[in-house]
């Protein structure tokens, strides 16, 4: 096995008894990177220099005999999370020059226990986007079959680590922006409760809904990332001070007694691929093996669901980049004859034009005379989806449902379609309107062999609820072991 092909647990024991060190490990993963990345173009800045000199760091930091499980571990992050020193440009021309003064809280986290930060990773551009296609700078492909698309909006940071162009990353998730790449890319992605991660430093799409959490190649290496990524942060209004459990003691396999429930409106959703839903039931049927306990639950709202996001996420969207006006930072039009026509030139030319039909949507909402009967009533509904999940959780640990409707789709074959991408999110879209923690993992193949993923969904700050689950078919399926051939 090559270095860069080991999982963070197996990495941490081969670092701990110094078989190999991070300097070893990092320089194998940069050459990997340099290997694979004109095939999947997963990375918009690797960071050679940066790199090596943390690995070294944690090379000392583990002589020392101080060491955590990300110790040394060359990790990819998704380029909407500030790096000192290190250009963020959000996959978007507007701030392709942008190097922030500071480090998200998840990244000060991460050097704090001497992880190594490799690249930044491609993105759909401000996270708008479903299939990665959207980024302003390049499109990256899914290891299985280049000629698709690895999903969106964190698609570079499913496909780096599905090419093992990292040992783990961190994405971002607005709409299911974490686990619809996990899908696709036959990774393991986890949305966490939100609150649970710090946003301090995550640059906003929309405000209310996003949330950082990892993307692996197992479930163990997810519940080591979020042991790290988690917790309390006052620099962010939206952090939740709620104590952070050790997500490694979830993993015992033991699923016996565990509720999950099926919602009775899923045979019922347009455009279910059927070997999607195969695998799905598939299981569904292995967890019931396990001694999981099958409960059929209902969530009327959720047929609301993206029309409710696509009122909510653009109109947060219009205010957060209403910023990106040339003056302070990034991109400046350099041909303007006065002020407006230099705001106006410059939003034109830096942004994409997914971003721009967003703004004007959200901006539209949000206009006098409308926003009762849209953004307001988006939000109405939106407590109604909430109280649905309350309602069945009662009854039921987990729901599960597929990730996404359909397998990895081709590169172009609806880029040109905005509903059709839209809905592709229809069974995403829902936990972050309910805030609710969210995962995938790997659960079988479609009938063109490409991956399909499981959700996991659970109730508020119950990420070790759905960790028990996904290991329990991780370890009984071993799905997690079949890679792409790149």
């Amino acid at each position: 096995m090559e270095l860069y092909e080991l999982t963070i647990s197996e990495a941490h024991r081969l670092l701990k008894n110094k078989n190999i060190s991070s300097v070893e490990l990092t320089r194998a993963v940069l050459d990997r990177i340099d290997a694979v990345e004109d095939k999947i173009d997963a990375y918009i800045t690797v960071s050679r220099e940066l790199a090596m000199q943390q690995a070294a760091k944690a090379d000392a930091l583990i002589d020392g005999g101080n060491m955590s499980p990300l110790t040394g571990i060359p990790l990819g992050i998704k380029d909407l999370m500030c790096t000192l020193n290190l250009a963020t440009s959000c996959g978007s021309k507007i701030l392709q020059d942008f190097v922030p003064p500071y480090d998200a809280t998840v990244i000060r986290k991460l050097k704090e226990v001497g992880a190594v930060t490799v690249g930044k990773l491609n993105m759909d551009e401000f996270a708008m986007g479903s299939s990665t296609e959207n980024s302003g700078i390049k499109v990256t492909r899914n290891p299985w079959d280049p000629s698709r698309i690895p999903g969106g909006s964190s698609g570079g940071s499913a496909a780096a680590v599905a090419a093992d162009m990292c040992l783990g990353a961190l994405g971002s998730d607005t709409g299911g922006s974490i686990r619809q790449p996990a899908s696709h890319c036959g990774v393991v992605g986890l949305k966490p409760t939100y609150g649970r991660v710090s946003r301090f430093g995550l640059v906003a799409f929309a405000s209310s809904l996003d949330q950082i959490g990892p993307l692996t190649k197992n479930v163990t290496d997810c519940a080591h990332m979020m042991n790290v990524i988690a917790g309390y942060d006052q620099s962010d209004s939206t952090s939740v001070p709620q104590d952070v459990p050790d997500y490694t003691a979830a993993l015992d396999g033991d699923l016996q007694g565990v509720k999950i429930g099926i919602p009775q409106e899923l045979s019922a959703t347009a455009g279910l691929d059927p070997s999607v839903l195969s695998a799905i039931n598939n299981a569904i049927e292995v967890l019931e093996g396990l001694g999981a306990e099958r409960v059929p639950v209902t969530l009327p709202h959720t047929e609301y669901a993206v029309a409710v996001y696509y009122v909510i996420a653009p109109s947060e969207a219009s205010s957060n980049l209403a910023r990106y006006d040339g003056v302070k930072y990034g991109f400046r039009n350099p041909d303007h004859k006065n002020l407006m026509n230099m705001y106006r030139s410059t939003r034109s030319r830096g942004f994409g034009l997914e971003v721009q039909r967003r703004i004007i949507i959200g901006t539209y909402c949000l206009s006098a005379g409308y926003y009762d009967a849209y953004y307001g009533k988006a939000s109405q509904v939106r407590t109604l989806i909430r109280q649905d999940f309350t309602k069945a959780f009662e009854t039921c640990d987990v729901i599960l449902c597929p990730v996404a409707p359909t397998a990895a789709f081709k590169i172009g074959d609806i880029v040109d379609d905005p509903l059709t991408m839209y809905l592709s999110d229809i069974f995403t879209l829902s936990a972050n309107l309910a805030g609710i923690p969210g995962m995938s993992v790997p659960c079988g193949f479609s009938a063109e062999d490409l991956p399909v993923g499981l959700q996991i969904m659970g109730s508020h700050f119950n990420e070790e609820m759905l960790l028990k689950v996904a290991y329990g078919f991780e370890q009984a399926t071993e799905l997690y072991k079949k890679k792409p051939k790149i």
